[in-house]
């Protein structure tokens, strides 16, 4: 098993309009992972985000900023991070969102779950819905909402996991070399379900850590009602595939949205 110092490790956070969020992030990023690189992947922010980590890339060597045309999504960002730490060696990546509903000092728990070049998990999950973990500042619809969606998980796509619908996560690259990204449906926050159960089907095993989610500290939420229907019905299309194997009938109208169920 390879000491966590000599894993090569990318962090990677989705951004759009979290300029008054990401200085002090990026901060305690690094506060939390001295040896961590770090990658923004930013949507062109009409709030200037993308033109601040730019100018913190130019003094910072640890962090590189990819900008994409437009909001494109949490899945599809997710994606280019992934395959960027593929091509370029990595051993782990982690996704946490950009708002500081993740806790980033929980960090080094996460990744110490995952022995690389060892039999153990494959992805290890911060998580709301295991024993110690809670989540600060939601309404009750948000609650409901939020147990509906990992209900529905577990059940249609039989994921053995609490927490599907969080974005707190650490992976193995290994295991996400040949992943066909291009097959996923969800491009949106859908996706944090999908990848769970593709990657479930290709054998990998998932670990889960309580954590404290808290409200955002800035800025609007993205999720509304009808994001949250896209996800349950892009659960059913896939569920339909895990219980009778019939392909997806057809790809998701998927969610841009970049905030966790």
């Amino acid at each position: 098993m390879g000491r966590m110092s000599d894993l090569r490790t990318l962090v990677a956070v989705a951004t759009y309009n979290e300029r008054e969020n990401l200085p002090s992030l990026i901060d305690a990023i690094e506060a939390a992972l001295p040896e961590a690189d770090l990658l923004v992947i930013d949507d062109n922010s009409p709030d200037g985000t993308g033109k601040w980590a730019d100018e913190r890339a130019a003094i910072d060597p640890r962090v590189r900023v990819l900008h994409r045309s437009g909001k494109l999504g949490l899945g599809t960002a997710t994606f280019a991070a992934m395959r960027l730490a593929i091509a370029e060696g990595y051993d782990l990546i982690c996704t946490l969102d950009a708002d500081w509903s993740h806790p980033p000092e929980k960090l080094p728990e996460l990744l110490a779950l995952l022995p690389v070049g060892a039999t153990g998990p494959s992805v290890a999950i911060g998580s709301r819905y295991v024993r110690g973990g809670r989540i600060v500042g939601w309404p009750l619809r948000r609650r409901v909402a939020s147990k509906l969606v990992n209900a529905a998980a577990r059940l249609l796509l039989r994921l053995p996991t609490r927490d599907s619908s969080g974005a707190f996560r650490a992976y193995r690259v290994e295991i996400l070399r040949g992943f066909d990204f291009d097959s996923m449906r969800g491009a949106g926050y859908a996706y944090l379900e999908e990848i769970l159960w593709r990657l479930k089907r290709t054998g990998a095993t998932f670990i889960e850590t309580p954590i404290t989610f808290t409200e955002r500290r800035a800025g609007a939420s993205k999720i509304n009602a009808a994001e949250v229907r896209k996800a349950v019905a892009l659960l059913l299309r896939i569920g339909l595939v895990e219980w009778t194997g019939k392909n997806i009938p057809s790809p998701s109208t998927a969610s841009s949205d970049a905030a966790s169920v």
